[in-house]
């Protein structure tokens, strides 16, 4: 079913212009060194927040403090490095083994200050370029997904082995015939909205079926799209009525907000489902490579590693576009939860879509942005 709103926005995608000889990111944009946090900057870092990153990721809690530092500084640059770079910028990623920041450029001779540089043949411009091709095309239920990976400088095309047929092959051999950045890869399992319905929270929809709650904004919270559709009235963890869906796309994005009534403050708190709370900074977005959390009604607070952005992943309800992956687990009812990392996990990453496996055996989870979410309908994410 089409859950959208009656605005449509169409999606676009920034291609930056200008020749570009030589280049690097100002020294003054250069993180130091990341050390272990003491007195102050260990505050930043509640022990339950690190359990959950060593029972995770597998780090002890001094390599997790490094790692979060590590993470927020390199996100920053990444960003810096792309907002220079421009055309010839070709992605960013932090290895998981050192730590450090890796930006893709496409011009020889080019360096960012504080990262590894690496020449490749695409600019993330025109791997997004074709993956918007991608995106206008209808694919067969086989395949699972696309998605834009900086690591491969490709456009990487997800079928379902179990079920790859005719209709599969000819989408693909179609991607293939747009350019040499198109991989395929085949996996085993076909990702699903997680619909069993403070950041976190419950909520429950009139329509039936219970999601989890994104982050607060100005007059109300955020949402995945597919939870309920404009209209639908939404109640709260204690079941008490909190407002209505003002706005709502699924599929083609997946992202809503509730407009709440006058019982409902919003607060800067994502739920750690430990007594505590994470208080919100801002939304500055994750590098790839970085760590991330998310919290969710069913399973909640569960962390893994940025993965990829820009992913187009093809429920059976239709395609959603510009997610971000994630190998973090999550189970139905946590549709909607809140997606957080950097320092403190204070910056808001979205909200949760869909994925695959569950919180037994692993699987991968994508959110939806949630800046887009905040730009679509001129909504402010309330801060701490």
């Amino acid at each position: 079913m089409n859950r959208t709103s009656a605005a449509r926005v169409t999606g676009a995608v920034l291609l930056a212009t200008g020749v570009v000889t030589a280049l690097s990111v100002p020294a003054f944009g250069a993180p130091a060194a990341p050390s272990v946090p003491t007195g102050s900057d260990t505050e930043s870092y509640p022990a339950e927040l690190l359990q959950a990153v060593e029972r995770d990721l597998g780090l002890n809690a001094d390599q997790a403090r490094v790692r979060l530092a590590s993470d927020q500084q390199a996100s920053e640059l990444a960003e810096q490095a792309k907002a220079s770079l421009g055309d010839a910028f070709g992605g960013a990623w932090i290895d998981q083994a050192s730590g450090k920041l890796t930006v893709a450029v496409t011009k020889p001779g080019l360096s960012v200050t504080g990262a590894e540089t690496k020449v490749v043949q695409n600019s993330l411009a025109k791997l997004n370029g074709t993956k918007s091709v991608l995106d206008l095309m209808s694919a067969p239920a086989s395949i699972t997904s696309w998605r834009v990976d900086e690591k491969s400088n490709s456009v990487v095309v997800e079928v379902n082995k179990n079920t790859r047929d005719a209709a599969a092959d000819a989408f693909i051999a179609t991607a293939k015939s747009i350019g040499s950045t198109v991989k395929v890869e085949e996996v085993t399992e076909a990702p699903t909205p997680l619909y069993d319905l403070r950041g976190g929270d419950a909520i429950y929809m009139g329509s039936g079926g219970r999601c989890s709650l994104g982050f607060s904004v100005s007059g109300g919270f955020v949402t995945a799209g597919h939870c309920g559709t404009t209209g639908t009235s939404v109640s709260g963890s204690n079941r008490v009525a909190a407002g209505s869906f003002a706005g709502s796309v699924f599929p083609g994005s997946d992202m809503a907000w509730v407009r709440t009534n006058s019982n409902w403050t919003p607060r800067p708190w994502v739920n750690r489902y430990n007594g505590t709370n994470v208080v919100v900074k801002g939304s500055t977005q994750a590098a790839i490579g970085s760590q991330i959390c998310r919290s969710g009604s069913t399973t909640g607070w569960r962390c893994g590693t940025v993965q990829a952005f820009n992913q187009t992943v093809n429920y059976s309800q239709g395609s959603v576009r510009g997610l971000t992956r994630t190998n973090a687990c999550a189970e139905p009812g946590d549709s909607g939860g809140s997606w957080v990392a950097g320092s403190g996990f204070g910056q808001a990453q979205g909200v949760t879509s869909g994925g695959s496996g569950n919180c037994t055996s692993g699987g991968t989870t994508y959110f939806q942005p949630v800046n887009p979410i905040l730009s679509r309908y001129g909504l402010t994410l309330t801060r701490g």
